[in-house]
This record gives structure tokens, C-alpha cells and sequence, in this order.
């Protein structure tokens, strides 16, 4: 059973819409913001704080924080979405789950900020996840709800390098405060994260969401095979968005094998510590303009051709080949190419993804959740390839890693077959 492209039409009926232009806006400033307090502590505040807290066990502790940590953004995305889909405050259901999160996280920065132990340091780090992962399900669900299909691929794009976009500015801070204290930079992480969330809150028109059947007729017993399918659709009655998983996970996984660029260096061209260092930040900073113009361009030319899976098919293949190369590289120079292919490439594919991804979601009343749930597909390779990574490492090599990540985009690329494409013409409103 193939599922049913969200009409626009459903969508004016029960949800306030806010105007395309302010809603990117909104978009911009509280994305933005959420990502601030979501990436910037785990790039470097939360090495400083265990640095300054444990210094003989840091690398241990900075080890298992940050993998709790990961296991927390796993599961508090899909929950803030459970939540969210069922908040009937006037305030609207995705902004107040967004307001929620960013209080929680920004009172955590603040707690990480002034721990003197390194459980509550970890305790502090842990609910910074959970709430900024919440918010970020609230606005996750309002690429659905409120954004016509006919724009979401260009929507999705410019949505696709906010992440970036947040943790250099949550960097830049950081670097700017240096010599600041430990309450005044991640205060100011703080403010930024607040500030962007009461624009974008100001900004967002949103409703209460709906009683759903069961409530309406005063159902008390729910059997236990839909409680299951409450948390994952059901893959048998709604396989398109399993397939829609499975694409975004291996691609995913793909492109973290650039998460060992600076070990690589050290170990395979033998720079010494400082000279990684420098030219893995190289890498990074040149990625980014990469990405933006591929994300960008990649939406607005899918939503001209009203063709999105040629897009997330190709944007792995890009991947996985710029692996192979990555494998062969004998040098920097060829790193450097390599990587910026990979970023090229995984630009594409985050163009596209959000809009193919809101049109294969199963139920309205569950948009929140079940991005929640999609989004998990993002997150779990960035725990599972530093995981795994050791074991290839030790099976066959530098080359061998690559060879096999590679392999996920291809994997990816085949994962996007069973899913329908857009119709040539777009859904009237």
C-alpha cells in the first residue's frame, strides 16, 4: 500500500498557515537558535568542562557523556513529537513543544555551565539534549503542516544548511569569548538559543492540535498491536515510509565516515597533532559553502522539475563514489577534493529529503512523531559509524573503511526505488 501524498486542502481546514516568506524567517532565526545550544557544547564547551573536571579521565568521560548523550537525542526527537501532536493549548501545538525544549536546554547550558562534578555535568549535558531535540520536532513538523508541496523542496533546502549555520555561529561565540568565563559563554549560547526562539514564536501561526477518535468516542482500552503502531507505523500497512528510513540512514552513514578525518591524517599521513588539527578544520570550513549551494540549488531545481527522487538517488551514489576516491587518496590534496565531493553530495540529498519525507509521513495527526521517528535515521550513524570504526579499521585498513561505507550509498541509492514520485502536477490548494 503506497501512502497518500499530503493534500493541502486538509491542511487549510484544520492548521492556520503562516505566510511562506515569514515562516522562513522563523525558520531561520529559531533553527538557528536550536542548533546553537544542540551542536555548539558537544564541539568543544563540554571538552573544556571535562577537561577542567576530570582531567586525568577525559577522554573515558568525554567517551561515555557523549555517547549517553547520543542515545538521548535518539529518543527525546520522537517524543517531542508525541507530545506535540497531542497539545491542544491555544498557544499551538508545535510552538509550545518548541518553547518547552529551548526552556529546558538553555537552564541545562546553564547548569553544565556551573557543574562541579562531572555527574552533574553529565546530568546537565544529557537534559540539554532532550530539550533541544524536542524543540527541534516542533519545527521538523511544520515543514509539514504548513508548507504547500509545491515549495517544500526549496523549503527543505535552505532548511538543510541551518544545522551548519548554527554551530558556526555557536562557534564563532565561543571563539570570540575565549577568555570568557564558563557562566558568560554559555550564556551566551543561551541568549542566542532564546532570542531566536521568541522571534520565530512571534513569527509562527499554529493551532491546538485535534481531538483525535479514541478521545472523541471515550475509548479507554486501546489493543496492544495499536499501541505499537501509535509509536511506528505499521511497515506492512505504510512501507513507503520504512523504505523512506532505511534511505536516509545509509546515506547517512556514508557521510560520517568524514567523522575520523583528523585520526586519518594523524595515522595515515602521519601529521603530527597540531597540523590535523589545522587541516581538519580546513576541511570543514570548505565543506560548508559545498553544501549550502548544492542544498539550495539542489530544492529549487526539484521543485522546478517536480522530480524528487532522481535527486536523493543520485546524491548518494556522489557519496559513495567520493569514498572510493577517499580510500585511494595518497595525499591531502586528494582528501580535500573527496571531501568536498562528499559535502557536494550530501547536500543534494538534504535539499530533498524534507519534502520527500513530509509527503510519505502516514497520518496528519502524527506529523511531529513520525518525523521524530524519521529523523532518528539521521542521528543513529553518528553514534554507530565511531562505534564501528575501530573494528574496519582493524579488518583491513583505511582503505577498507571507506570501501565499506561506501557501500551505504549505494544501499541508500536502491532504498529509494520503492518510493512513488511526485505527481507532474502539483497538488491544488
Amino acid at each position: 500500500m503506497i501512502n497518500e501524498p499530503i493534500k493541502s486542502t486538509e491542511l487549510i481546514q484544520t492548521q492556520s498557515i503562516t505566510p511562506l516568506k515569514r515562516l522562513m524567517v522563523a525558520f531561520i532565526f529559531g533553527e538557528i537558535g536550536v542548533y546553537i545550544a544542540m551542536l555548539t557544547p558537544g564541539i568543544i564547551l563540554l571538552t573544556l568542562r571535562v577537561n577542567e573536571l576530570d582531567p586525568k579521565n577525559a577522554i573515558s568521560t568525554f567517551g561515555w557523556i557523549s555517547g549517553i548523550t547520543a542515545l538521548v537525542a535518539l529518543v527525546s526527537m520522537p517524543i517531542g513529537g508525541f507530545i506535540s501532536d497531542r497539545i491542544r493549548l491555544k498557544f499551538g501545538k508545535r510552538k509550545t513543544i518548541i518553547l518547552i525544549g529551548v526552556i529546558l536546554g538553555v537552564f541545562s547550558l546553564m547548569g553544565m555551565a556551573v557543574s562541579t562534578t562531572i555527574l552533574m555535568l553529565g546530568v546537565f549535558t544529557w537534559l540539554t539534549a532532550a530539550g533541544t531535540n524536542m524543540a527541534q520536532a516542533g519545527f521538523s513538523a511544520l515543514l509539514a503542516d504548513q508548507v504547500e508541496e509545491s515549495k517544500r523542496g526549496s523549503v527543505s533546502g535552505i532548511i538543510g544548511v541551518l544545522a551548519m549555520c548554527g554551530m558556526f555561529v555557536g562557534m564563532a561565540l565561543v571563539s570570540i569569548m575565549a577568555k570568557a568565563s564558563n557562566i558568560e559563554k554559555f550564556g551566551a549560547l543561551a541568549i542566542a538559543s532564546i532570542i531566536g526562539t521568541i522571534i520565530a514564536c512571534s513569527l509562527i501561526k499554529d493551532t491546538p492540535a485535534e481531538r483525535r477518535n479514541s478521545e472523541k468516542s471515550g475509548e479507554n482500552k486501546i489493543p496492544f498491536r495499536k499501541v505499537i503502531s501509535s509509536i511506528y507505523p505499521s511497515p506492512r500497512k505504510y512501507p513507503i515510509f520504512t523504505w523512506g528510513i532505511l534511505t536516509r540512514f545509509c546515506v547517512t552513514v556514508a557521510s560520517c565516515a568524514t567523522t575520523y578525518n583528523s585520526m586519518m591524517l594523524i595515522q595515515r599521513y602521519h601529521y603530527s597533532q597540531e597540523a590535523a588539527t589545522h587541516l581538519t578544520g580546513i576541511l570543514q570550513f570548505a565543506g560548508l559553502p559545498a553544501m549550502m549551494i548544492s542544498s539550495i540549488l539542489g530544492g529549487i531545481l526539484s521543485d522546478k522539475i517536480r522530480r524528487q527522487k532522481i535527486f536523493v538517488m543520485v546524491s548518494p551514489i556522489v557519496v559513495g563514489l567520493a569514498l572510493v576516491l577517499m580510500g585511494f587518496a595518497s595525499n591531502f590534496t586528494t582528501v580535500f577534493v573527496a571531501t568536498l565531493i562528499i559535502q557536494f553530495g550530501f547536500g543534494i540529498y538534504t535539499s530533498v529529503d524534507g519534502a520527500l519525507t513530509v509527503r510519505i509521513l502516514p497520518k496528519k495527526e502524527d506529523y511531529a512523531k513520525d518525523m521524530g521517528i524519521m529523523n532518528i535515521a539521521s542521528s543513529l550513524p553518528q553514534s554507530i559509524v565511531p562505534f564501528i570504526a575501530p573494528l574496519l579499521l582493524g579488518l583491513g585498513g583505511w582503505k577498507f573503511y571507506f570501501f565499506f561505507l561506501a557501500v551505504f550509498g549505494l544501499l541508500s541509492a536502491l532504498a529509494v526505488i520503492p518510493i512513488p514520485d511526485l505527481t507532474r502536477k502539483p497538488k491544488e490548494v
